[in-house]
């Protein structure tokens, strides 16, 4: 039983623990909010509604309670405007100039974006301006994508500039294509939204004893392109399925299919003489070994030997070098 009283407490102060009050109700001079209440809670939000002539000193009108308080903090004030968070820019001197914030309306100052980024009218120079509605432009700096890469392309024929939220129609050369199947690249805050690059592609391939399990056209650098062997016909290592990826310089290979009745066994020994290939316990047909003769032996016949419709093609014969020598000197 005390056990039990032990577990139902220890859950109690956790659900109390979750419950905690984190913020106080705000003092907002010049507004009104809601919802009120005695406390509120981590995660609780109000909304708040400046007087006439007044105005939210942050972007937007709520406010949300964490555990270091309201943040933003609330706050209406007859200048509207705080210190200007400046994605991908730096506002002029903005050390010497932050004792000016909450700035008036219609106040600005000068700001500079970063590499890559433009301001609107795609300069490095720009100005910020205060609103009622806030800090104009809205977006200060936008990124800049530049298409230089003309290698296997057809159109667009020269240099093309994009602003962020642009797109541009790529149309390669034959044989060629981009990774975005549509053709089209788009700049983004981040830059191209693919690379805006003409790649060589691969064509379907002709098969010989298979077929592809998918099919389409054109595929691009690794992609890959899975094949069922036809009935009765099995890859080189006794499968019959595979796959093979499209690279730059095409398929990294074709498939090998053949008949089962077609295989090799092991190639045949010869007196005198060893295989100086890797010998496997299968060989599919065309397959070849090499062949050759012990010291003071020399080879007569082929040196390679071929797998053909299952039958090793003649092997050679190793002959004695001095056989034929001593045979004249015989008494």
């Amino acid at each position: 039983m005390q056990l039990l009283v032990t577990v139902i407490l220890t859950l109690w102060v956790s659900w109390a623990r979750g419950q905690e009050i984190a913020c106080d109700p705000p003092i907002i001079e010049n507004s009104y909010y809601i919802p009120k209440r005695t406390n509120y809670g981590l995660g609780q939000e109000i909304t708040y509604y400046c007087t006439t002539g007044f105005f939210p000193s942050s972007w937007g009108n709520t406010a949300t309670c964490t555990d270091k308080g309201w943040d933003p903090p609330p706050r209406c004030s007859l200048n509207p405007c705080e210190f200007p968070k400046l994605k991908h820019g730096l506002l002029y001197k903005e050390n010497t100039y932050r004792s000016y914030f909450p700035a008036p309306i219609k106040q600005w100052f000068y700001y500079s974006c970063d590499e890559n980024y433009v301001t609107p009218p795609e300069g490095f120079w720009h100005y910020i301006t205060c609103t009622e509605d806030g800090w104009t432009p809205e977006v200060p700096c936008r990124r800049k994508c530049v298409f230089n890469d003309l290698e296997h392309v057809r159109t667009p024929p020269k240099e093309q500039r994009l602003l962020q939220g642009q797109s541009i129609k790529i149309d390669c050369l034959p044989g060629y294509s981009l990774l975005n199947p549509q053709g089209t690249v788009t700049c983004t805050e981040n830059g191209w939204s693919s690379p805006p690059r003409c790649l060589k592609h691969c064509d379907m391939p002709i098969f010989e004893n298979a077929r592809a399990v998918i099919t389409g056209k054109p595929f691009r650098p690794n992609d890959t392109l899975d094949y069922q062997c036809l009935d009765g016909y099995e890859n080189t290592d006794g499968s019959t399925n595979g796959s093979m990826v499209c690279g730059e310089g095409g398929w990294s290979h074709l498939p090998t299919c053949f008949k089962s009745s077609e295989k090799c066994g092991p190639p045949p020994g010869i007196s005198n003489g060893d295989i100086t290939s890797v010998t496997l316990k299968v060989y599919y047909p065309w397959s070849t070994v090499k062949y050759q003769c012990q010291t003071y032996y020399q080879i007569q016949g082929p040196k390679y030997v071929t797998c053909s419709y299952g039958k090793w093609s003649e092997v050679p014969r190793c002959m004695g070098k001095f056989s034929r020598f001593f045979w004249i000197l015989r008494p």
